[in-house]
């Protein structure tokens, strides 16, 4: 038989050095937690799921008896403390984040222009000679030495600018500078222009983000030949096998068009609930979505009586009238409009 007193002793023990040990945290700063779906962190003294989290000593003590549940956890908290605002800047050490949009992906060593040291005091000029010559041959070093760093400086810096004037996100460029990094890892630049291969880089992050951007808008960002970027397009969807590129969703179009033609958000509201039911219909099949947009959304301004012509429209969608009016001949078949 088991010695009942014995068991009854020990408890008694545990819960007056778990006290004990409670006290000694009265000063400290704790992170409370609930921690009902981690079965480990469960107090095995009383059973109780609410714990503490001392950063100090990398332990979880539990808050209704005092017992430590585990310890040397890892804190992942700063370890220099601030007593005011302006001590975050001065203390924080973890800099940009990295980015495939970095020749060197923010990881590279920058020297500062500055002529000062960590403290703030000026350098000599023997000093300022000698870094003068680091500055010169960390620069040469780091694109000299390494012809792919060349080549990813320049086609970032294109990037950049159509980033800005096709006011596309960070995400759709880290998209594109991913693929463009794969097409000098396959060596498919060499003997081809830089600027077509970042604007069929970027068309392609855009069709796989569902950003409404044409091969067409993009190119004429940079003034790049439409002909021999569609050629690079190819190549890399060829080389890359990118065949299963999703197509743009008309909506998104419809959205673009309707902003830079100035309709009405009931308008809009109208063109929206067309086009569903145009989506469904054989006839949208094989179709543009940048004209079946621009289509619905003149039948829309017709519907709602909104005075707009055909030549508005058709250059907020940068499309022809040809093409809107037969896309709009499709339209009136469907919803039997005169």
């Amino acid at each position: 038989m088991y010695n009942r007193s014995y068991f009854c002793e020990e408890k008694s023990w545990n819960y007056e050095r778990s006290a004990e040990h409670l006290n000694l945290y009265k000063d400290r700063k704790f992170t409370y937690g609930n921690s009902n779906s981690d079965s480990k962190s469960i107090c095995s003294l009383c059973n109780s799921n609410l714990n503490v989290f001392d950063a100090e000593t990398g332990e979880i003590v539990c808050s209704n008896c005092g017992m430590v549940i585990s310890d040397n956890i890892q804190s992942f908290e700063a370890e220099w403390r601030i007593h005011k605002i302006e001590d975050i800047k001065s203390k924080e050490r973890t800099g940009l984040p990295t980015s495939l949009a970095i020749h060197d992906m923010g990881l590279s060593t920058f020297i500062s222009a500055l002529n000062v040291d960590a403290n703030g005091t000026a350098l000599t000029q023997e000093q300022i000679n000698k870094v003068k010559a680091m500055r010169r041959w960390n620069r040469i070093s780091t694109f000299n030495s390494k012809r792919s760093a060349r080549n990813l400086n320049n086609a970032f810096e294109i990037m950049t600018r159509i980033k800005d004037k096709a006011s596309l996100t960070d995400a759709t460029i880290e998209k594109a500078a991913y693929y463009y990094r794969k097409a000098l890892d396959k060596n498919l630049i060499k003997g081809r222009s830089i600027e077509g291969m970042v604007v069929a880089s970027v068309y392609v992050a855009c069709r796989e983000m569902s950003v409404p951007r044409t091969l067409d808008e993009i190119s004429k960002v940079i003034n790049s030949d439409l002909t021999f970027v569609s050629r690079c397009y190819r190549l890399l969807v060829r080389h890359l096998k990118l065949q299963a590129l999703p197509a743009v969703h008309t909506s998104s179009y419809l959205s673009k068009i309707a902003s830079k033609a100035g309709v009405s958000e009931r308008t809009y509201r109208r063109a929206l609930d067309m086009l569903a039911r145009v989506n469904k219909d054989h006839i949208a099949l094989g179709k543009h979505p940048n004209a079946l947009a621009v289509a619905v959304l003149y039948a829309a301004c017709i519907t709602e009586g909104e005075r707009i012509t055909q030549e508005q429209i058709a250059v907020a969608a940068g499309t022809s009238m040809v093409t809107l009016r037969k896309r709009f001949s499709d339209i009136k078949m469907i919803f039997q409009l005169q």
